[in-house]
């Protein structure tokens, strides 16, 4: 039986949960254009109002990841990692997870990053991707190949979630975070196994952990830091939830623990995606400075996260070599190169 979007709307005002299948059968109709863009708004106005639950966005989840235009990326897949932000989180800072992605891959992870356009950022991941030459319309098939030759493959959501379409005008109009920020980081459209997480807020850091384990993952560490940034932070300390060997953990981290001095992310802000460029090359160039220590940071955490490190703080370690020998850079410029062929 069909779930209505009246009968989900009432449900959200009265501060009661929409059970898995209802979900299920809400997000096929909201993916079909089914719903109108005033009901859609009001549903997802609604479920943050309320608090969207495990078992909500993991039915959410599992309906864009059937409806996604998958990559096929041979194994192994022991080192394949997602690095991913809802964004949302108002801190308008650098792209911050995309830079880590090349010292990641650089390192000897395997990369394959999903992201967008800005939402609610200065700039989204595609954004700086594209300041920096980036071909972004490649077919699931040549975003493998990018995977196969440089450890490094961009997924451009419009390109894999053809469904979005009826939902992105709502979304761009609306202007707010919606269960589709914490929707676009768990539809990885080449199934990555391993992801490091950020979220915009301390109560998904448990959430997610949850909904990663439900859907299937590895090895996943979702990220909040409490000076409110969707990555893991140099200014303040960073929740964690861990997702290992199908145990769940939560914890703290602090800049501290791993040698680095507290700096508040006041210097990692931009106006937009050539500021944002500019920064992630100065920190690719191993230039010093706040930059530079949070994406260390981050590509440490990401490493671990890909299992090439045993711990964040030799991921760190490693992270500041590919970084000191120019390899960082490199991977970057091959990146770059590989989308191109295709254009």
């Amino acid at each position: 039986m069909t779930f209505t979007a009246q009968e989900a709307l009432q449900r959200t005002i009265d501060h009661r949960e929409i059970f898995y299948d209802e979900m299920l059968s809400l997000m096929r109709q909201i993916m079909a254009g089914e719903i109108s863009p005033v009901m859609t708004a009001a549903i997802l106005t609604g479920l943050r109002v309320k608090k969207e639950t495990i078992g909500e966005i993991a039915a959410a989840a599992t309906v864009m990841r059937e409806l996604s235009t998958k990559v096929v990326v041979p194994p192994p897949n022991e080192h394949f990692l997602d690095v991913v932000g809802t964004g949302g989180d108002g801190s308008h800072t650098f792209n911050i997870s995309t830079a880590t992605i090349f010292v990641a891959a650089a390192a000897g992870a395997r990369v394959a990053k999903h992201g967008g356009r800005s939402v609610s950022s200065k700039s989204g991941s595609a954004d700086v991707l594209e300041a920096l030459g980036v071909n972004l319309n490649l077919k699931p098939e040549q975003v493998a190949e990018c995977i196969a030759e440089t450890g490094i493959g961009f997924m451009f959501a419009p390109n894999h979630h053809a469904a979005m379409k009826n939902v992105a005008p709502v979304r761009r109009e609306m202007g707010v975070r919606t269960l589709f920020n914490i929707l676009g980081p768990l539809t990885n459209p080449a199934g990555a196994p391993n992801t490091l997480l950020g979220v915009f807020h301390p109560d998904l850091v448990g959430i997610c952990v949850r909904v990663m384990e439900r859907l299937g993952a590895k090895h996943v560490l979702v990220v909040y830091g409490r000076d409110s940034m969707d990555e893991v932070s140099l200014g303040a300390a960073t929740m964690v939830g861990e997702l290992k060997n199908g145990q769940i953990r939560e914890y703290e981290i602090h800049p501290e623990d791993f040698g680095l001095t507290m700096m508040s992310s006041r210097n990692l802000k931009v106006a937009d995606a050539a500021e944002s460029k500019a920064m992630l090359l100065g920190v690719l160039d191993n230039q010093p400075g706040a930059a530079r220590e949070i994406v260390a940071l981050n590509a440490g955490t990401a490493l671990y996260t890909a299992n090439v490190a045993d711990s964040i703080g030799a991921g760190i370690a490693l992270a500041r070599e590919v970084l000191a020998s120019g390899a960082a850079r490199a991977k970057m410029e091959a990146f770059v190169a590989c989308t191109k062929k295709f254009a």
